[in-house]
């Protein structure tokens, strides 16, 4: 490739990503914006925290240092000005900083997530390409079948379930927690901790993962330049792997970035049945506990989280089929 065609893609690339930046900064506007106002103006919204009990002098007084007592539109644009510097608030239940309590969760939320990503990524490809090769076979019809199975099963009762099996019955697996209590690091053990909430979490984007894959895999495998391959004597697992796999994985890539906002979406029931300390509990104490600062904090970070991840799918996207030129 010649110098001067590298150069031109770089531009286009860079071009692509400071405009989708742009983009996404306005999306991430949009989202606190509305989330800030339903929040304050909303039945029961941060004025519901005071004591009925209080008097005049005690409510106009926690009005003051919430800041309450200054229009909804003020309050924004001073949350916002704090926000751009990384100062998301106070939280109201801990009166600890909302990056520092976010800061904490995060890395648990990240790893699930993370972990069931690659779980569902490797086999939902593996399942879907063998269920196109072998269409209308006994693996195709038990693929298909899982995935409706997957679909239709409530994240809390299969995670209930699992406990029941494993842990309370069988004994294998730990129900809760991220770690048993001891000294150190132990791999095996975080490992036990992770199996049932992966597998829990799976079943939300396993099921649509292999059933893309197989679609795209069935209008690959009969174009001309696959019966071509197979002309030029390339082995079978050559012609599907290297040559329709990598035209079939466009939907599949863009299936990632559907699926991040659906597992923290699941991350909160499913950290809630495994007691895992993550994101998904942090909105639960949140909105429990009436944290309104720490509910903000926590809808802008996965918004970020949500809006960077399908920038980085379109930019993958593009790269795996170099007839998308961005521009």
């Amino acid at each position: 490739m010649y110098p001067e065609t590298i150069a031109k893609e770089g531009v286009a690339i860079l071009r692509f990503v400071v405009q989708r930046l742009a983009q996404s900064l306005i999306v991430i506007l949009i989202v606190t914006l509305i989330t800030f106002f339903l929040v304050n103006l909303a039945p029961g919204g941060p004025s519901a925290v005071m004591r009925i009990e209080a008097t005049q002098a005690e409510r106009e007084a926690i009005l003051a240092r919430m800041g309450l007592d200054k229009p909804v539109a003020v309050r924004y644009v001073q949350w916002l000005a704090g926000a751009v510097t990384g100062n998301l608030g106070t939280s109201l239940a801990t009166s600890q900083p909302v990056v520092k309590r976010i800061a904490e969760r995060f890395p648990f939320t990240a790893l699930l997530t993370l972990c069931t990503m690659i779980v569902s990524v490797t086999a939902g490809i593996v399942l879907g390409v063998v269920s196109a090769v072998h269409r209308n076979s006994l693996l195709d019809y038990a693929a298909g079948f899982l995935s409706v199975v997957g679909l239709s099963v409530p994240a809390f009762w299969l995670g209930i379930m699992l406990i029941l099996l494993f842990s309370v019955n069988l004994h294998w697996l730990p129900s809760s927690g991220i770690a048993a209590g001891g000294n150190g690091f132990d791999l095996a053990d975080r490992v036990s901790h992770l199996i049932m909430p992966v597998l829990v979490l799976s079943t939300t984007t396993l099921p649509n993962i292999v059933r893309f894959t197989r679609s795209a895999m069935l209008e690959v495998i009969f174009q001309d330049f696959v019966r071509t391959a197979r002309a030029k004597g390339v082995s079978g697992l050559g012609v599907i792997y290297r040559h329709a796999l990598r035209n079939a994985l466009i939907p599949v890539v863009s299936m990632i970035g559907v699926m991040v906002p659906r597992l923290m979406g699941g991350a909160v029931i499913t950290e809630a049945v495994f007691g895992w300390p993550g994101m998904g509990q942090l909105v639960v104490e949140s909105a429990n506990g009436r944290d309104y600062p720490l509910a903000m904090g926590v809808t802008v970070v996965v918004t970020i989280i949500v809006v960077l991840t399908n920038l980085l799918v379109d930019v993958v996207y593009s790269r795996i089929d170099p007839r998308i030129r961005m521009t």
